[in-house]
């Protein structure tokens, strides 16, 4: 049998192109388009939510200040970014301490391509809030809408406006996962009453708002559960009531100042204390002279004449709520204001006292 000669085979190759494949000229029609059909209700909801509060949301890159070990010179470099929101119309911005922690600078960015330098009024490191200012604004600001946490209820809708790994203003959804969830943030520091939520959260989002299905903010969101370090479907919100709070105190004096019942208290210390005693509650340590502790009666530790402890007040309730740490204690002061009277049950000697303290 004759062997194909590289001509023939070139023969072949040639009748197959003009038999199988199309002229290069050859158009192609595009796929006709089905009309879009009307968005569901909930769909118009979540578009109109996100219309409305986007011109709130912030974004926040910031800088911190080093300087070269040769030369000497000082510059800034890029330390990292996250969220905020617009508080109210006199430029202050409110986003989570830890996400301008050790910055020398702050920018605030929005969603109408606007950058303004900011400057930190205050922070309150035990709630992980921070209030920026911008001074310098040539368009009206559009203060977030505030709303309340203390009438939420596991199930109802979440949205968190946020810029997640830095892809600027990005909308989440989900539910309400359970209430009054506690995050141990520092060693002596833990938030209570926490927002917990399985709306998308990831690092970038910090400092953003959660939302409730009517645009209204509920919390900032301020952590997420996950042993990989992404979104795992549990994140975290500082409740709106704590942060109106905090908020309100930082821009009237500069910081944070907590209810306190003139008392000295020390977590490491307690710690000791009801573990060699067998206790619950918190010791009172010192009474401060001149305090409504020390006027209503409150006792701290004193020494027998063989400079033996003995120990004072344990503070085991407040208004009937009861106490098992010291950050169970601040906490729950946070929910008082200065002045206010409120009713502090103490153990002393295996019997129980109530006295009433006028917060300070």
């Amino acid at each position: 049998m004759r062997l194909i000669t590289p001509l023939l085979l070139l023969i072949i190759f040639f009748l197959t192109y003009l038999l199988y494949l199309q002229p290069l000229n050859t158009q192609v029609e595009l796929k006709e388009v089905v009309p879009k059909q009307a968005l569901f209700f909930d769909e118009q909801q979540t578009i109109k939510l996100f219309k409305d509060a986007s011109p709130s949301v912030a974004y926040i890159t910031t800088k911190v200040t080093m300087r070269d070990y040769w030369s000497r010179n000082v510059f800034s470099v890029p330390q990292g970014s996250g969220s905020g929101f617009i508080w109210d119309e006199q430029g202050h911005i409110v986003t989570n301490y830890h996400v301008i922690q050790n910055a020398s600078e702050a920018t605030i960015h929005f969603n109408n391509g606007k950058n303004y330098q900011a400057s930190l009024v205050g922070a309150s490191p035990q709630h992980d809030l921070a209030v920026l200012k911008i001074f310098t604004v040539f368009d009206k600001l559009k203060p977030i809408k505030v709303g309340t946490s203390s009438d939420l209820e596991v199930g109802q809708k979440t949205f968190a406006i946020g810029n997640p790994f830095g892809l600027d203003y990005t909308l989440t959804s989900g539910i309400i996962s359970a209430l009054d969830r506690t995050l141990q943030i520092e060693k002596n520091f833990a938030i209570e009453h926490l927002i917990q939520t399985d709306a998308a959260i990831n690092p970038g989002n910090s400092g953003g708002p959660l939302l409730d299905s009517s645009g209204r903010l509920i919390g900032i969101n301020t952590a997420i559960y996950s042993p990989s370090g992404a979104y795992a479907g549990i994140g975290f919100a500082v409740p709106i009531d704590t942060v109106n709070k905090v908020v309100s105190s930082i821009i009237q004096n500069g910081k944070y100042i907590r209810p306190t019942l003139g008392i000295v208290i020390n977590d490491e210390i307690n710690q000791m204390l009801k573990k060699e005693y067998g206790i619950d509650g918190v010791v009172v340590l010192d009474v401060k002279k001149g305090s409504s502790a020390e006027s209503s009666g409150l006792q701290g530790v004193q020494k027998d004449s063989y400079n033996n402890m003995i120990l004072g007040d344990i503070i085991t309730s407040i208004n009937g709520n009861k106490i098992i740490s010291t950050p169970n204690l601040l906490n729950l002061l946070d929910e008082y204001n200065v002045g206010e009277k409120i009713e502090v049950t103490v153990l002393r000697k295996d019997k129980n006292i109530s006295f009433s303290i006028t917060l300070e």
